[in-house]
């Protein structure tokens, strides 16, 4: 029995499936855990389903998340996705459950849950929960909206088709969602829209980044900095793909200060592997793209000097 069947049978005996995702979510994410409940929702109206998290104004065009108490886990099936370590799954009682199931991407560093469906090399949790429902076209059903939603996922983490996790088969599982209702023009559009304030300060971004002759690349946001274009931490993520634009930039951090003084580390690369950066500061992910932690202005110049290097032996490697 593959693991893909084994969630199929699970979620046939399960009478309440509770769908987590992780914090500060993406659009793949949120895509692939409303996507994936309204696949279960539609073809199992007798199944009780919630997905729990907190509710981002600047996702509530892909869907509403679910109030959730620690009684609803009660015998439940709990399906943790796009998640790669416990501590980021987003709510509190996601361990209570009867039993847990990881669907991810991600390398699978924490190996919580049983049983764990992993492909690191699918371009993102929403093309796998396609590639699911595709497996069991004759006992699943696939709204338009569920379409939708996923094909906002694949978007989201493929960068709109740019970056190398986009293979062949993400173009036909992004083909297939839009035969079966998504509409692709929306959702591009929607993903590719910035507020004034971000506009703002991607100009920031450009005028104040700092290139080293690696081709490694950093800015820092400082609170201050925030404030006075009037934006908050979830607001930065438009601006992180912005220096890969620049033909010299080989791999970039961007800094955010969180309230708390710490910084979050947003990591990207054309080339060079990164995540192992990440790891050695409280972080992981993907070789191209993860996130890390910063304590003060002492570990963001210990991680500048570790991008740095990384530029350098992949110059030498290339």
């Amino acid at each position: 029995m593959t693991v893909q069947t084994a969630i199929l049978d699970l979620i046939k005996q399960a009478k309440t499936i509770i769908i987590h995702r992780h914090q500060r979510p993406d659009p793949d994410a949120i895509g692939s855990q409303l996507g994936l409940a309204d696949i279960i929702t539609t073809s199992f109206p007798d199944k009780r389903v919630l997905t729990p998290g907190k509710q981002y104004h600047g996702f509530d065009w892909l869907g509403q998340m679910d109030e959730v108490t620690e009684a609803d886990y009660q015998d439940a099936l709990v399906l943790v996705l796009d998640t790669a370590n416990q501590p980021r799954v987003d709510g509190e009682f996601w361990n209570h459950g009867a039993t847990c199931v990881k669907i991810d991407h991600h390398p699978n560093d924490d190996a919580f849950g049983d049983p764990q469906w992993v492909d690191v090399d699918a371009s993102s949790t929403s093309e796998m929960i396609y590639n699911w429902y595709a497996e069991f076209t004759t006992e699943l059903t696939l709204s338009a909206n569920a379409a939708r939603l996923l094909y906002a996922g694949i978007v989201g983490d493929t960068g709109r088709f740019l970056y190398s996790a986009t293979k062949p088969s993400t173009m036909r599982a992004a083909a297939a969602l839009m035969e079966d209702g998504a509409d692709a023009e929306a959702v591009n559009r929607i993903e590719d829209t910035i507020t004034l304030p971000v506009a703002r300060l991607s100009a920031y971004v450009y005028e104040h980044l700092t290139q080293l002759d690696s081709g490694a690349a950093y800015v820092i946001l400082t609170n201050d900095i925030l404030k006075s274009f009037e934006i908050g931490d979830a607001s930065t993520a438009g601006v992180v793909p912005l220096p890969g634009r620049i033909d010299t930039v080989k791999c970039w951090a961007i800094f955010v200060q969180q309230k708390e003084g710490n910084f979050r580390i947003r990591l990207r690369s054309k080339g060079p592997s990164i995540n192992g950066v990440a790891k050695l500061h409280d972080g992981g992910g993907h070789a191209l793209a993860s996130g890390a932690k910063a304590a003060d202005q002492q570990e963001i110049e210990t991680v500048v000097r570790e991008l740095d290097q990384v530029a350098t032996d992949y110059e030498k490697e290339v």
